[in-house]
């Protein structure tokens, strides 16, 4: 049981007590201090408003009807004197009222409201006779009718600011899908023009001229490469966009971070109070930018998967440059996966998308001695042609 779960339930049995105290521990208060002291235990039940806004509904209309009619002050002839009391005991159900209005579906709200209506309607018919009686249904339904509209009023501006968000984020992306176009048609064009250029030559000499035809090819070879290579770069870059970068309108001038920036990452982790054991195995060497700037992000994702929820001071992070592929390694010896952990979270979704860009292979989970841990193998191109493509 969650902290705020046990805080609402400690709040609704606080107002249970509360109302009690109004009706029997002070008989011979005036109405307006029990209807402010049904106003005021009503704050009790902030918690199960959030967790259960109709159940919070359901008690403030039993406990304010409680109040106006079990307070011994209630039990005279004339009980129309009493009524401002009453209002402000219901003022509680009218504000609760209006957040479900505002929160809640349309049936539940109309369910919500229909309910307080027909409770207020047969405590008002009760309570007052005569020419007041008109008076407490207009002052009765006036104030259920504003807190429905304020209601209204909330929910319609919370559904504009997330169609306006919508409209914004559709018109972003438009403006980017046009600034990719442009980028990869000056990227592609070029190359592909020399490469058809290349083969042309190539096709007509190599019979004659097999060297001239050879040379060709590997033209065709080392621009293909570069190609990929500034494609794939281009895709992580717009995955890993810089938020001044987009606000500003102009590019990261700082290099993209890779694996030689560990240690400073382990050092940030350490300040937020994770020790991290960086290990490297294999023949370090330099990777191609992509691959590198991957395995740098995933490590750095698990390891904020570790600050925030393995509860754990120490961590493991083991990097290992086989020969044809890198791997990745983040291990800790905290909780594991909680319901809202690591394993629930964007954060693995994005290391999956990420991964399988590379073409590479992720594993995720909990231990079963204990912990969590995160994998990646990444698979690396050729030497020789990183450097050609270099």
């Amino acid at each position: 049981m969650t902290k705020a779960k046990v805080m609402a339930w400690v709040g609704g049995v606080l107002y249970v007590l509360a109302v009690g105290l109004l009706i029997g521990g002070a008989p011979r208060a005036s109405g307006t201090v029990h209807g402010i002291g049904a106003l005021l235990a009503a704050s009790l039940l902030v918690g199960v408003l959030r967790r259960g806004p109709v159940l919070a509904l359901t008690m403030v209309l039993f406990g304010s009807t409680a109040v106006v009619v079990g307070t011994p002050s209630s039990a005279g002839v004339d009980l129309s004197a009493s009524y401002q009391g009453q209002f402000l005991s219901y003022l509680a159900v009218d504000l609760v009222l209006g957040f479900i209005v505002a929160t809640r579906a349309r049936r539940a709200s109309t369910v919500a409201a229909a309910a307080s209506l027909v409770v207020q309607l047969l405590l008002v018919g009760g309570f007052a006779h005569g020419d007041s009686l008109t008076v407490h249904l207009v002052i009765t339904l006036l104030a259920m009718v504003a807190a429905c509209t304020v209601g209204l009023l909330s929910r319609e501006r919370r559904e504009h600011a997330v169609e306006l968000r919508a409209q914004e984020v559709a018109e972003a992306v438009i403006a980017e899908r046009l600034r990719i176009a442009r980028e990869l048609h000056d990227m592609v064009a070029h190359s592909i023009g020399i490469i058809a250029i290349q083969a042309g030559v190539g096709s007509r000499v190599i019979r004659t001229q097999p060297a001239e035809a050879h040379e060709a090819l590997r033209a065709i070879e080392a621009t293909s490469r570069e190609t990929l290579s500034g494609l794939r770069r281009t895709l992580v870059a717009l995955r890993q966009a810089d938020p001044d970068a987009e606000v500003s309108g102009r590019a990261p001038l700082t290099p993209s971070p890779g694996l030689a920036d560990l240690e400073r990452l382990a050092a940030t982790t350490a300040d937020a109070g994770v020790r991290v054991d960086v290990r490297r195995g294999g023949e370090q060497r330099p990777l191609p930018a992509d691959i590198d700037l991957s395995a740098y992000r995933i490590v750095q994702e698990a390891l904020t998967n570790v600050v925030r929820h393995a509860g754990t001071g120490h961590c493991r992070v083991t990097i290992d440059y086989g020969d044809g592929e890198l791997s990745v390694e983040i291990v800790d010896g905290g909780r594991g996966a909680t319901e809202d952990g690591p394993a629930h979270g964007f954060g693995i979704v994005g290391m999956h998308e990420r991964v399988a860009l590379l073409h590479g292979r992720l594993s995720a989970g909990p231990r079963p001695e204990g912990g969590f841990r995160v994998a990646a193998r990444l698979p690396l191109p050729d030497p020789a042609g990183v450097v050609e493509a270099r």
